[in-house]
C-alpha cells in the first residue's frame, strides 16, 4: 500500500544550472530600445536636410551681384538674419541670398540703403537648436551603431556558448499517474519497480540490487509509451527531462555530443531524475553504417550517450527510459545489460483494454445515458492508444457539429468509420453505370466474406465514397487473434478477389476497381510462400531476407538468396494460391446469383447495407 504521506507531499525542487542575463531573458526590450534610436536619428536628419526652410532656399549669389541688382532697380526688399545673411527679394517674386562678414555694414559692400527697404532680423533660437543638432547628430548615430555592434556581438557569443547545451524540457510537476493509463498491466508493473529504486533505493541496495540504469519502451507508435515515461516522472515525483533523439544533432560537428554531456550533467545535479529520449532510433542506429559526415556526427552522439550510461555513479539515481518503434534498428551496444536492461513492449491493446482507454477519454464529455462503450471497443480492433483518443474526439466534434448535448452511440459509430476508412465524400458523383459496378464489387466481396468460415464478420457494405474508395466492405473479426491459419490466408485472398469476380459474371469484363485489391492478394500470398512456408513445394523455409540501409531507415533491398530457379517456383507458388482463391471466390458467387442481384438493388438504393440486413437476406449455413 502506498504511504499517504509521500503521496500528498508536493515535489521541491528547481533545475540547478546558470541562468540567462537579463539581455536574452528580454530581447524585446533591447530591440525596441535599438528602434527608437533608430528613429530618433531618422527624424533628426529629416529634419535637417528635408525642412521647408532647405526645401524653399534662394539661390545663391554673391553679395556684390545683389548690389548689382539693387543699383538696376530690380530689388524690392532686403532682410539682414542675424547679421550674416543677406536675402533679396526681387520684384519678379524671386529671392536670392548671400552671406557677408558679421560686424560688417552692408553699405561697406556699396549698397546704398536709400535705394531699396532693409529689414534686420534675428533668430537666436533657430541658430542654436541648428548648431545644436548639427553637433549631436553625428554623437548619436555613432552611439547607436556602437549600441547595435556591441548587441549583436554579445547575442553572437551568447548563441556560440549556448548551441551545445541541451535542449530537454524540464517537467518538475507532472501530472499524469498510473491510473491515467489504461492497460498494459505487465508494463506498468514493470516500470512500477523503477518507481520504488527512485523513492526508496536504500531497500534494494541493502540486498546488494543495482538501480537499474535504462528501460526501453517498445511498441507501435501511439501505444502509450511516452505517457507510461511521464507517469513513472508523476509517481516518483522527480524531475523529468523530456528529449527527442533528433534534437541532439544539428549541422554543426560535436553539438549532438554536447548536448548529451550537458543533458546527463543537469540530471545528475537534480538527481534522482528521469530522462526520457523519445525515438531513440533517430541516433540509435547500428554504427559503421552510415554514409556521409552527417553519421558521423550522429555516431558520434550515441558513442556520448553510450559513454553516459556507463559512467552513471551507482550513487546517482538517475534513470533513462527510452521509447522507439524499431528496436532491430538499435545498437547492440546500447541494449546490453548495464545501459537499457530493461525492455517494456508496449503493444496494441486488447478489446478489455481499449473499453478503458475510451473511458478515460470519455471523463469530461458528456454521454448519453444508453451509450455502450464495450460495443465500440469491439469495433475498433487494431486501433492504438492514439486512434481511440481520436475517436472520442471526433464524436465530439460530430455532436457539436449537429448541435447536440451529449454524445450519442451513432457518433462514436460514425468516429470509428471515419478514422478506419476516411471521411465521407458524398461530393463525388457517380454516373449510374459507375455506380452499378461499385455495388456489384462490393457485393461480391461481401458474399464471399459472409459465406467462407475463416474470413472476418462483415459489418457494413456501402458505395458511399470514403477516401480514394468508391465503395468498402467493412470487416469485424469476432475477437482478438494473435495467429494465423494458412486456411484463413487462402479464403481471405478469395474476398480479396470476389469484387474482380462478381464483375465478370455480371458485365463479363474487367474493371480498375479491382486494383488494390490485387495489390493485397499477391502481397498476402507471396508472404504465405516466403516468409511462414505455407506452399507446397518449396519445404519449410524463408526466402529472401531484408537487407536495411541504416542511412536510409527503410528497408529498402530485398537480398536475393535464391536461385533463378527457386524464384521461379516461389512465382508459381504465389499465382497457384491466387489462382485457386479465385476460383472458390467465382464458385461461391456463381451459386449465390440471385442473392448477389438482390443485394446490388438493395445498395444502389439505400447506399449502405449493415451485416444484419445481409444476414437475414443470406444466412450462413
Amino acid at each position: 500500500m502506498e504511504n499517504q504521506d509521500s503521496k500528498n507531499k508536493k515535489p521541491n525542487f528547481q533545475l540547478k544550472g546558470p541562468k540567462k542575463s537579463d539581455l536574452q531573458n528580454n530581447p524585446g526590450c533591447s530591440r525596441a530600445i535599438f528602434w527608437v534610436l533608430s528613429l530618433l536619428m531618422i527624424f533628426t536628419v529629416i529634419s535637417l536636410f528635408w525642412s521647408p526652410e532647405m526645401k524653399n532656399k534662394p539661390n545663391e549669389k554673391n553679395l556684390s551681384e545683389i548690389v548689382k541688382l539693387v543699383r538696376e532697380n530690380q530689388v524690392k526688399k532686403i532682410t539682414i538674419e542675424n547679421d550674416r545673411l543677406v536675402i533679396a527679394k526681387l520684384k519678379n517674386g524671386e529671392e536670392v541670398q548671400a552671406t557677408k562678414e558679421q560686424s560688417t555694414s552692408i553699405v561697406e559692400y556699396g549698397l546704398d540703403p536709400n535705394k531699396v527697404n532693409i529689414d534686420i532680423e534675428y533668430k537666436e533660437g533657430s541658430a542654436i537648436a541648428s548648431s545644436i543638432l548639427i553637433q549631436f547628430v553625428p554623437l548619436l548615430i555613432f552611439i547607436g551603431l556602437f549600441y547595435f555592434l556591441i548587441r549583436q556581438t554579445t547575442n553572437a557569443n551568447f548563441k556560440a556558448m549556448s548551441f551545445g547545451q541541451s535542449k530537454a524540457k524540464l517537467a518538475s510537476t507532472s501530472k499524469v499517474k498510473f491510473a491515467d493509463v489504461a492497460g498494459l498491466k505487465e508494463a506498468k508493473l514493470e516500470l512500477e519497480e523503477e518507481v520504488e529504486f527512485l523513492k526508496n533505493p536504500a531497500r534494494f541496495k541493502k540486498l546488494g540490487a543495482e538501480i537499474p540504469k535504462g528501460v526501453l519502451l517498445i511498441g507501435p507508435p501511439g501505444t502509450g509509451k511516452t505517457l507510461l515515461a511521464k507517469a513513472v516522472a508523476g509517481e516518483a515525483s522527480v524531475p523529468f527531462f523530456s528529449i527527442s533523439a533528433s534534437e541532439f544533432v544539428e549541422m554543426f560537428v560535436g553539438v549532438g555530443a554536447s548536448r548529451v554531456r550537458d543533458l546527463f550533467a543537469k540530471a545528475k545535479k537534480n538527481a534522482p531524475s528521469i530522462i526520457f529520449i523519445d525515438e531513440l532510433d533517430a541516433i540509435g542506429r547500428q554504427r559503421g553504417s552510415g554514409i556521409g559526415g552527417s553519421h558521423d556526427e550522429r555516431e558520434q552522439t550515441l558513442n556520448q550517450i553510450l559513454v553516459e550510461m556507463d559512467g552513471f555513479d551507482t550513487d546517482d539515481s538517475v534513470i533513462v527510459i527510452a521509447a522507439t518503434n524499431r528496436p532491430d534498428v538499435l545498437d547492440p551496444a546500447l541494449l546490453r545489460p548495464g545501459r537499457f536492461d530493461r525492455r517494456v513492449v508496449v503493444d496494441l491493446p486488447t478489446k478489455t483494454e481499449r473499453e478503458e482507454i475510451l473511458k478515460i477519454h470519455a471523463r469530461n464529455k458528456p454521454l448519453d445515458e444508453n451509450i455502450k462503450i464495450d460495443k465500440v471497443a469491439g469495433q475498433s480492433v487494431g486501433f492504438s492508444g492514439a486512434d481511440l483518443k481520436n475517436v472520442m474526439n471526433e464524436a465530439a466534434i460530430l455532436a457539436a457539429r449537429e448541435n447536440h448535448t451529449t454524445i450519442s452511440q451513432s457518433h462514436l459509430h460514425q468516429a470509428v468509420e471515419k478514422v478506419i476508412l476516411g471521411p465521407e465524400r458524398k461530393s463525388r458523383v457517380l454516373s449510374d453505370e459507375e455506380k452499378k459496378i461499385t455495388a456489384v464489387h462490393e457485393i461480391g466481396h461481401a458474399i464471399v466474406g459472409h459465406l467462407l468460415p475463416e474470413c472476418d464478420n462483415i459489418h457494413k457494405v456501402s458505395i458511399i465514397s470514403r477516401g480514394m474508395a468508391l465503395g468498402v466492405t467493412w470487416s469485424l473479426p469476432s475477437e482478438d487473434r494473435h495467429i494465423t491459419p494458412k486456411e484463413k490466408f487462402e479464403q481471405e485472398i478469395a474476398q480479396l478477389l470476389a469484387g474482380r469476380v462478381a464483375e465478370k459474371i455480371v458485365f463479363g469484363r474487367f474493371s480498375t476497381g479491382a486494383a488494390n485489391d490485387l495489390r493485397q492478394a499477391t502481397k498476402m500470398a507471396k508472404r504465405m510462400v516466403t516468409e511462414f512456408g505455407m506452399n507446397s513445394s518449396l519445404g519449410a523455409r524463408t526466402f529472401g531476407e531484408k537487407e536495411e540501409l541504416i542511412f536510409l531507415g527503410r528497408e529498402i533491398s530485398e537480398q536475393k538468396d535464391y536461385s533463378e530457379k527457386t524464384a521461379e517456383i516461389i512465382d508459381k507458388e504465389i499465382s497457384s494460391i491466387i489462382e485457386q482463391a479465385e476460383k472458390v471466390a467465382e464458385q461461391v458467387i456463381s451459386t449465390h446469383r440471385p442473392e448477389l442481384d438482390e443485394l446490388t438493388e438493395i445498395l444502389l438504393q439505400k447506399e449502405t447495407i449493415e451485416g444484419d440486413e445481409l444476414d437475414k437476406i443470406l444466412p450462413k449455413k
